[in-house]
């Protein structure tokens, strides 16, 4: 049942390696048997049990550096380890050091081995232990068991340990003070034992085989389903993020709505404001309108009533002229006073011409302040000072036709008095002669 290898014979290492994979072997299988037996449900007190985790920790401790450490090493194998390589592990990590009653490396290695069995993750861990022969190295010799190939095979048999379950009461029960003997009778066996385990062993195969089948299957739709996990959690924070934009994006348009609305209200006053300012300005543009014609009319008038005056000037020059040619043979003083008439007639037509000319101005500016009335506010300041200089100008011209006026008098009066004294001088004018001069004085 041990075998027989003949290396085995040279080497007492390779013995004890072979010795422990059969006995692993014989403890798996009659625990899997027990199981299978008596119902999967296993219990602490249960023996064959019990033997299993004694076999394992003679092969976890087979090959350990250091006699006196080993207990040590075999803690620190096993959970820093499997924790180092497997974050998951580190759940039962924890548990181990919240049990209260454990003071022993290897009791807690023992109570390690025990919860593994019941997470049904036993096989997972070790496999990735001795997939790192780089860090095992560093507690085992070059020939122990977890470095070599039995190692492996033991790993593999413990996965059929998956089938059954475990309830193991671990926290009041003492692990430090356990003694890890093997009980050989448990396995000494008959043939009619035999047979039946063949027969056992073939049906535990096929269930094994759909038990394998069952955890890959069942780890792919794990993976499938950690995958849709997390695709649909990706859709729900970008579904978050799409509603929380919506929301600013309703809260944006709710804005410039009320904006909108009151830029409009504001659009209206002004509009109101503008047409009422448009009112007015038509209203002081059709007073300054009739103003200027009343202005203009008053001008036009004065205008022509200088201009009767000067037809009525010129008149009277020409007859005192004609009179004073028929007196210029006569006296040289009345050619005196004829010449200074004559000076005085001109500077008025001097003076006549350059009113014209201011006339014509007026006339123009007039026109022009005629054709820019619809302008701007500015330009409507303009024609008021335009306006007011044409008032100047026309003060002006009222001055001026004054002083003419004035002169017109000084010269009657002159006129007057080279009448009378031409009437002393030539005492035998003739009396046509004398009512003109008497009309000339009035």
């Amino acid at each position: 049942m041990f075998g027989f290898c003949p290396e085995a014979l040279r080497d007492p290492m390779a013995m004890e390696r072979a010795n422990l994979l059969n006995m692993a072997k014989l403890s798996i299988k009659g625990l899997i048997e027990s199981a299978l037996s008596f119902g999967r449900t296993l219990d602490s007190d249960y023996p064959p049990l019990q033997q299993f985790f004694v076999v394992m920790e003679h092969c976890l401790k087979h090959g350990l550096r250091g006699e006196k450490d080993g207990q040590k090493c075999v803690w620190m194998c096993l959970p820093q380890l499997v924790e180092k390589l497997c974050p998951e592990a580190a759940e039962i990590s924890a548990s181990v050091r919240d049990l209260p009653g454990l003071k022993t490396p290897l009791g807690r290695a023992r109570a390690w081995l025990r919860l593994a069995l019941m997470q049904k993750r036993l096989a997972d861990y070790l496999r990735l232990l001795i997939t790192r022969k780089d860090l095992l190295s560093d507690f085992y010799e070059n020939s122990a068991l977890m470095l070599e190939e039995e190692g492996a095979v033991i790993v593999g048999l413990l996965v059929g340990l998956n089938v059954i379950d475990a309830n193991l009461c671990v926290k009041g029960e003492d692990l430090d003070s356990q003694v890890g003997v093997i009980d050989f009778s448990m396995y000494l066996k008959n043939d009619i034992d035999d047979y039946r385990s063949e027969e056992r062993n073939s049906q535990i195969a096929s269930i094994l085989d759909q038990k394998n089948y069952v955890e890959e299957l069942n780890r792919q739709l794990n993976s499938t389903v950690h995958g849709l996990q997390g695709r649909v959690d990706s859709l729900e924070k970008s579904n978050s993020k799409l509603i929380e934009e919506l929301a600013i994006a309703k809260n944006n348009i709710i804005k410039l709505q009320e904006e909108n609305h009151q830029l409009r209200s504001e659009n209206s006053l002004i509009v109101l404001k503008a047409q009422q300012h448009l009112e007015v300005a038509h209203g002081d543009v059709s007073v300054e309108r009739d103003t200027y014609k009343q202005s203009r009319q008053g001008l036009d008038e004065m205008y022509n009533e200088a201009r009767k005056q000067l037809k009525e000037e010129c008149q009277l020059r020409q007859d005192v002229e004609n009179e004073l040619v028929v007196q210029v043979s006569m006296k040289q003083e009345m050619e005196l006073a004829m010449k200074l008439l004559e000076k005085d007639i001109h500077e008025k037509q001097d003076t006549l011409i350059g009113l014209r000319h201011q006339l014509d101005d007026v006339k123009a500016i007039n026109v022009e302040m005629y054709q820019k009335m619809q302008s701007s506010d500015e330009e409507m300041k303009k024609k008021n000072d335009v306006i007011s200089r044409l008032e100047e100008k026309t003060n002006q011209i009222t001055a001026t036709m004054k002083q003419l006026e004035q002169s017109d008098k000084d010269l009657l009066s002159q006129t007057r008095t080279l009448a009378m004294s031409f009437v002393k001088c030539a005492s035998t004018d003739t009396e046509h002669q004398y009512k003109l001069v008497k009309d000339i004085s009035f």
